[in-house]
Formats: structure tokens, C-alpha cells, sequence
């Protein structure tokens, strides 16, 4: 094997193949010249990438690899780590983006020499893009040795896809094989923070973001003039830098260091400052910065990190100028921190707080805030009044369908309306009329006792009696109808195996892999696909099949690459978990993508009835024997699920009884969240004094 070839996992192999990674052990165990280990553990061996493509082809199991499936390889097999590798394709896709006529020439010569020319390449477009002080560093030619083949790879997909999406593909899937590495903000809270930001930021705004991570609420701002970011972690700087650099012509200055303790932009005068700052640090520099100039509304005691980055952004905001910030939802309420709670109301610094739904951003377990801060202009007075918005109850579900919060279900579009319909009007106005339940502008004077509690839901009046009222009835009345329905479902007596003298009944049988080989069944892995030109498409996920729901992902941002889409008839089945949920997919469903994490099997109806497959596919006992079990999780091969062979006339009849089932269950369901959502009004009501007694 070449010194620095790629090299691959048994999971990379099994995403090349579009299989799962129990067939990847078992080409191991079957074929005898399936390709040796060269690297990893005994556990997790690693495969040269050249070779694995070269078995894959012999035994028509893979025509060609597609070029971003081979540059990802590339990046997650480099050996100096998939950032490193990230960040050298990143500063060649720079280079392609901005310099395009120079990387034919350089792309032309033999490997040795692209690595002996590309740095002084790479210099020249760093160093105009970003200063001479950057988080980006030129790699030298021995760094570059190991990366000739990725690089290449990534200037292809360059010219494929276009610059900017190759390295959101990469660096996407990147964050996505790491979830816990890194603290990232998701695209909905990031979109609303820069619209709350944008009325008063003017044309070409500079922008400041002092705890940068991966530059998601930069890249967020519209038109920018200048953005400036700063992050701890050098990896994340680097990345940052590039990213922002791909997708804007910004000048953009990104810095490594901590902002509390090192500020690397301590003169800027930003019109804005987007912010979403490490939560619950006590070692935030407390002793040492206990001078420091920017704690111009108070000390913070050590337990409020998240009020000193607070102070932080309204230091290096011009006068007027805005600052959003994602706080922990203690920050409105704790005793600590009320002091410097109250000066920044009584200055009019602090605009707005806005409660968020569970599940916006992490931590999801909790619902997160943001608070709207302006820099006080000498000479104007501060608003008596403060807008305190909750949007807590916001989900995809229905009221009356139940579902309670979750990342999954989250309706940004509903959020971020609700928002900035209560936002804008008071930020033009000092004052906005009071929406129940949702909005109201609080006097300031009403604010400052002896807590200074600014969470959204303590200010807030409920919603109006009459309209609860008229709701509980229509939760009444859908309650009433589908438990009749439930009833007139609900499945005849059954008899067991003593009915039948010869037992229960023992059909042959066959599985879905042989089913696939002739043809009875087509079998498709989800999560592939990116967003398309045209009207946005819909993603089933995993979490929608396991509670019943409609589609409610989205396709990630990336290369143009069609996705699995559902059609009526399709029977999708999730993979994680060991559980026994099935999903047929209806004609509301067909047309939404398939998600990660979920396989399709598509039935030919002259062979296969979809409502039987799902049936024998849903049995306890064929998942539990088509599962095998990690040190943290379960997975199915669908391959090895067995159904019995029937004619398809049979197959018809019990897929009948099946649906049948599938359709009790659905009502037992929706009697439950009704239930659950009348029970809870009834209480809400009695106490609230909405409801008679």
C-alpha cells in the first residue's frame, strides 16, 4: 500500500456499498479474498480506500464511487486527522474559488511538485482573504505530502458542485460523525438572531461574533461588510475562517483565543453582535479580570459566566447598535445575577427576551432564551418598557394532535413569525400590544423588586378565557368521536393454538434479501440527498416513524444530489434502536425524502402485498433475530428479515388484517394525546379561573 493511501472503516465501507455493517462482516467471513486490515484495532480495523473500491467493482457491488463519497474517505482516512484534512481542502477550495485560473496550472504538474508550488499558492490567497494574522496557517510542503489525492478530490467536487457547497458537504458530515465534540447552533435560532439583529445594523453591517464555534450564526447575517469572529479552539477558528470565506465576499477577520480573557478585537466598534456563549462556566477569568473596564452594569459573580459575555457584547457594540444573545433560561432568574439585571434595565440595554421552544438549540432538553440587547446612545432616554415574548408551546404538531417540544417537531417558520411580529413593531415604537399567552411589553418599573425575574412566562396573562374554553370543547368533542371509533376497530376475539390440532401454523419462508435478488423487492438506505432548485422537499426521519407523524426534516444544504424520494406503497422500516416500528407509506407521505437511519423496501405489487411485508417485518421475533447489538446500540438487517411464501392472493388477506391493526393503533393513539391535552386544559382552566367549575 502506498505510504499515505486513504483508509477506510467497516461503516465507510458499508456507506460506499450502500449496505449495512453486518453485510460488511459477512463479506468478511464469506469471501477469502476480500481485502486485509492495514491499520485500526481488532475491533474497528481500517481497509486500504483503493482496494475496497477494487473488491467492491470485482463483485458488482459498486459500479463507481461517487466523487464526494471518495474525497470524504479521503478527509476521514488523512493521518494527521479529518480536521487537518478539512482544513487543507478548505484553503484548495479558497484557492479554486478565488483564484480560478490558477489551479488548472497547478493541477496540471506531478505530485511532488504540486506539493513543492501549492503553499506559496496558498499563502498569497490566505493572506489577502484574511491579514497577517489568521486563524488559517499555510501548510508546508511536508504537510501537504499525504493530502495530493484529497486535494485533487476536492477541486474536482469544486468543479462539480461549486466551492462552497463541496466544503459545507464535508464539513457537515464531519460534524455530523462527531455530535459530541462540538456545541453547535442549529440554522432556525441562528436565522432568527440575525433577523432580530438586521432593522437597526444598516447596510453591510461589521459583525462580531466572540464565541464563533462553526460560524453558523456569522454565516446567518445577510450582505455583510465585515465579519469578525474569535474562538478557544484553534481547529474551529480555522474552520470558521474558511467557511465564511467560501460563502461571502466579507472581509473576514477570525481569531483564535478566549474573548473573556484574551479579546483579539478590543477596539472594534461592531453594529452587531451575535452571540452564543458557552453556558455554566465558573472558569471564566473571574479572578483575574476583576477590573476589567467592560463590567460597566456590574461585576459578575463566578456562577453568571453567561452576564459577562453579556457585558462583553455591549462593550464592542457601536452606540445603538444590537446584540443577540442565546442565554440558558437561569440567567432571567437567578438571585446572582439580578444586580446587574436591573442596571441593564434601568439603561435600557436589555430590549427583549424571547423564550424559545425545548429543543432549539443545545442544551434540548431545556427551552433556551435570547435576549436583545442595545448599546445605550448618550443623550437619549432608556425604554420604560421591556418586550418579553414566549414561544415555548411552538411544535409541528397540532394542539389538538398533542406532541409536546422537541427538536424534530420544531416549526421555525411559526417561531420566528410570532417573533418578529412582536419584535419589530416595538423596536419602532417603545411599546406593542399585548398578544395573551404570547407577547407583552413590560414596564421596566414593574420589573425591578427584589428578584428582577425576567423569564417571558411569569409577565405574561394567559390566553383568553373564551377561546380556551371554545378549544377544550373541540378537544371534547374529537376525544368523543374517535373513542367510538376506537371501539368499532378495536380487533375481534382471537384463538389461540388450541383451535388448531396440528398447532400454530408453519409457513416456508424466505427473506428480503433473497426477495431483493429476484427482484420482488428494491431496498434503498435513506439519508442521502441534498436540498435541490425548486419547491423544498420534505424528510421523513426516523422519529417521525417512530411516533406516527408527518414528515418533518429538511434536506441539508450541500452538493446537488437527488434524494430517496417515497412513493404510496413504500414500506419504511428504521434500522437504530431494535424496535418494531413500520411505516407504509400513504398518499399524504409519497414524495417526501427518505432520512437517515431508515431503509425502504419497495415491493413490486404483482409479487408483494406492502401491507404483509410490513406485517411479518414488525413481528418481535423476526426483528429480534435480524438485529445485531453494539456496546451502544442495536441494528437491523433488513436483508435478514424473513416472510413466509404465500400466494399473493393469501399475502392480500392478511395484509388486510395488518392495515386493520395499523389503524386501531393509530386511534388508540390519538384518543391518548386528546386525552392527555383535555385533562390538562380541565386542570389549566380550573386553576386559571377560564374554566366553571
Amino acid at each position: 500500500m502506498p505510504e499515505h493511501a486513504a483508509e477506510v472503516t467497516a461503516a465507510g465501507i458499508a456507506r460506499l456499498a450502500g449496505v449495512g455493517r453486518a453485510a460488511v462482516s459477512n463479506w468478511r467471513r464469506r469471501h477469502a479474498d476480500f481485502p486485509r486490515p492495514v491499520g485500526g484495532t481488532e475491533t474497528s480495523p481500517s481497509f486500504a480506500l483503493a482496494d475496497v473500491e477494487q473488491w467492491l467493482r470485482a463483485q458488482g457491488k459498486l459500479a463507481e464511487v461517487p466523487l464526494r463519497e471518495r474525497v470524504w474517505q479521503q478527509v476521514t482516512g488523512h493521518p494527521a486527522g479529518a480536521v487537518t484534512a478539512l482544513v487543507q481542502a478548505g484553503c484548495v477550495l479558497l484557492l479554486v474559488r478565488d483564484r480560478s485560473t490558477a489551479w488548472p496550472a497547478l493541477a496540471a504538474v506531478s505530485d511532488p511538485r504540486l506539493t513543492e508550488t501549492l503553499p506559496v499558492a496558498l499563502e498569497e490567497v490566505l493572506a489577502e482573504r484574511f491579514g497577517p494574522e489568521r486563524a488559517v496557517r499555510t501548510p508546508g510542503a511536508a504537510e501537504l505530502a499525504p493530502s495530493v489525492a484529497l486535494v485533487r478530490g476536492a477541486a474536482d467536487l469544486a468543479a462539480e458542485t461549486g466551492a462552497r457547497q463541496a466544503f459545507e458537504f464535508l464539513l457537515g458530515r464531519h460534524l455530523d460523525a462527531n455530535p459530541r465534540q462540538y456545541t453547535l447552533t442549529p440554522p432556525g435560532p441562528a436565522a432568527l438572531m440575525a433577523a432580530l439583529a438586521a432593522p437597526g445594523a444598516g447596510p453591510r453591517p461589521t459583525v462580531l461574533d466572540p464565541a464563533s464555534g462553526t460560524g453558523t450564526l456569522l454565516r446567518a447575517v445577510e450582505q455583510p461588510g465585515a465579519l469578525h469572529g474569535q474562538d478557544a479552539d484553534p481547529d474551529l477558528a480555522a474552520l470558521t475562517a474558511l467557511r465564511l470565506a467560501l460563502a461571502s465576499d466579507a472581509d473576514i477577520r477570525v481569531r483564535t483565543g478566549d474573548s473573556l480573557r484574551a479579546d483579539a478585537f478590543p477596539h472594534i466598534t461592531a453594529d452587531t453582535v451575535l452571540c452564543h456563549p458557552p453556558f455554566n462556566e465558573r472558569n471564566w477569568g473571574h479572578d483575574e479580570l476583576a477590573y476589567d473596564p467592560r463590567w460597566e452594569y456590574g461585576f459578575p459573580a463566578r456562577t453568571e459566566s453567561e452576564l459577562a459575555w453579556v457585558q462583553h457584547a455591549l462593550a464592542r457594540l457601536r452606540p445603538g447598535g444590537t446584540a443577540v444573545l442565546l442565554m440558558p433560561p437561569a440567567a432571567a432568574s437567578r438571585r446572582s445575577g439580578r444586580r446587574i439585571r436591573a442596571d441593564l434595565l434601568r439603561r435600557g440595554a436589555l430590549r427583549a427576551v424571547v423564550a424559545l421552544p425545548a429543543g432549539a438549540a443545545p442544551p434540548y432538553g431545556i427551552p433556551l432564551h435570547l435576549w436583545v440587547l442595545r448599546k445605550p446612545v448618550a443623550g437619549i432616554a432608556p425604554s420604560p418598557e421591556l418586550l418579553v415574548v414566549d414561544t415555548t408551546a411552538t411544535t409541528t404538531t397540532d394542539q389538538a394532535g398533542g406532541g409536546g417540544a422537541g427538536r424534530d417537531r420544531l416549526d421555525w417558520q411559526a417561531v420566528h413569525a410570532a417573533v418578529l411580529d412582536a419584535w419589530l413593531p416595538f423596536d419602532k415604537d417603545g411599546t406593542v400590544a399585548e398578544t395573551p399567552g404570547a407577547s407583552r411589553s413590560v414596564p421596566v418599573i414593574e420589573l425591578l423588586d427584589d428578584d428582577v425575574d425576567l423569564a417571558p412566562a411569569r409577565h405574561l396573562p394567559p390566553p383568553a378565557a373564551a377561546e380556551g374554553a371554545a378549544q377544550l370543547t373541540e378537544v371534547r368533542d374529537r376525544l368523543t368521536k374517535t373513542l367510538s371509533r376506537t371501539q368499532e376497530l378495536t380487533p375481534p376475539a382471537v384463538s389461540g393454538p388450541a383451535a388448531s390440532p396440528a398447532g400454530p401454523v408453519r409457513w416456508p419462508v424466505t427473506t428480503v434479501g433473497e426477495l431483493a435478488r429476484g427482484g420482488a423487492v428494491t431496498l434503498r438506505a435513506g439519508g442521502a440527498g441534498t436540498a435541490l432548485a425548486g419547491a423544498p422537499v420534505a424528510v421523513l426521519t426516523d422519529h417521525d416513524v417512530l411516533a406516527a407523524q408527518a414528515p418533518s426534516g429538511t434536506l441539508p444544504d450541500g452538493p446537488p444530489e437527488e434524494p430517496v424520494l417515497l412513493a404510496a406503497g413504500d414500506v419504511v422500516v428504521p434500522v437504530l434502536g431494535g424496535g418494531t416500528a413500520v411505516r407504509v407509506v400513504d398518499a399524504a407521505t409519497a414524495g417526501a425524502a427518505l432520512g437517515r437511519n431508515l431503509q425502504l423496501l419497495r415491493p413490486d405489487p404483482s409479487a408483494l402485498d406492502p401491507w404483509f411485508l410490513a406485517g411479518f417485518v414488525r413481528a418481535t421475533a423476526n426483528t429480534r433475530q435480524a438485529s445485531s447489538y453494539a456496546s451502544t446500540a442495536t441494528r437491523l438487517d433488513v436483508r435478514r428479515l424473513q416472510l413466509p411464501r404465500l400466494p399473493l392472493v393469501e399475502q392480500r388477506r392478511l395484509g388486510e388484517r395488518f392495515r386493520a391493526l395499523a389503524e386501531f393503533e393509530e386511534a388508540l393513539r390519538l384518543t391518548a394525546r386528546l386525552g392527555e391535552q383535555l385533562v390538562q386544559g380541565l386542570h389549566d382552566g380550573l386553576a386559571d379561573g377560564t374554566v366553571a367549575p
